[in-house]
């Protein structure tokens, strides 16, 4: 009895981790669409009858947008299409086939962009430069003229919560302004709303995600441009931070939807110059000379031995 047991062990326990393992994938599915879905309810991205034009460079995030996109159009109590683009720059060594492959496999309506914005790149940029700056600014011209041919009313992005939050770090630290990469915004020609979807949602869901359903990954490194390192420097603070103080990133991303000008220093953003007395209360003014705003109990009184001392 007990050889018996001890042969059938191992196959027992296979299959419960094979059902925890098909267990925790559901389950980040389904927080990914929670998240998707309410960050496309809180900014209302998308409207009944759009046709939502779904980026897509081959990487994981964008992917995982199309996928997720997928689903919830199957549940929504609105209507629409999706098309999926993706902008061939002839970079050296793309495979070309993998996306309209993948792509015709789902069943989905999907435009491969031919520019050859490479040689553009490397023609204006100097060799060892960064060419990411004006590779961009090329692709998104391009991007805004077949969302217009295409008919698209919203141009989605892949961008996720890391992306985010990078972006507004790398903004304060380098270009000293307090900006961020919005979830809904409007493009640079006026004409087109762009939404990203995935900003409710951290990078390592997307990337486990990605193995989890096996997409077809096209690396971000075919024509050979530096990676940018301040990007590369500040994605290595957060997650410092995520293992060393739990909560820290969750903070800083909810502070980006919770600002009160009135305790900034934009002086177009709020009118300082006309501010007067008006003898009212104010419950969300400032306490001019109370302690710190993050301090504990304990920590505020040892502020006012201090103070007494």
């Amino acid at each position: 009895m007990d050889a018996v047991t001890t042969a059938v062990s191992p196959q027992a326990a296979d299959v419960k981790k094979a059902e925890k393992v098909a267990y925790e994938n559901n389950k980040l599915h389904k927080r990914l669409c929670r998240l998707v879905g309410q960050a496309i309810g809180d900014f209302n991205m998308i409207e009944d009858g759009d046709k939502v034009m779904v980026c897509l460079s081959g990487g994981k995030d964008s992917y995982a947008l199309l996928d997720i996109l997928m689903t919830l159009r199957e549940r929504a109590p609105i209507q629409f299409d999706i098309v999926a683009v993706n902008l061939d720059q002839k970079q050296p060594n793309f495979p070309a086939h993998v996306l309209p492959e993948y792509l015709t496999k789902l069943g989905i309506p999907f435009h491969i962009e031919n520019q050859d914005t490479y040689s553009i790149v490397k023609r204006v940029i100097p060799e060892g430069k960064t060419t990411c700056s004006l590779c961009s600014r090329l692709r998104r011209g391009i991007l805004y003229r077949v969302a217009d041919e295409l008919g698209a009313t919203k141009i989605a992005l892949g961008h996720h919560r890391d992306d985010i939050l990078e972006t507004f770090f790398l903004n304060m630290f380098f270009g000293a302004k307090l900006k961020g990469m919005p979830a809904k915004l409007q493009s640079d020609d006026g004409k087109h709303i762009v939404i990203r979807p995935l900003a409710y949602v951290k990078e390592s869901d997307t990337e486990r995600y990605a193995e989890v359903k096996q997409f077809p990954i096209i690396p971000c490194d075919l024509c050979g441009s530096q990676e940018n390192l301040q990007r590369k420097q500040i994605k290595a603070l957060m997650r410092e931070w995520e293992k060393k103080y739990p909560g820290r990133v969750e903070n800083i991303f909810s502070a980006l939807s919770t600002v009160a000008p009135s305790h900034l220093m934009d002086r177009d953003l709020f009118d300082f110059a006309g501010l007067t007395a008006t003898g009212e209360a104010d419950p969300n003014g400032d306490i001019a000379f109370d302690e710190e705003p993050c301090a504990t109990p304990a920590d505020s009184s040892v502020i006012r031995l201090q103070l007494d001392d």
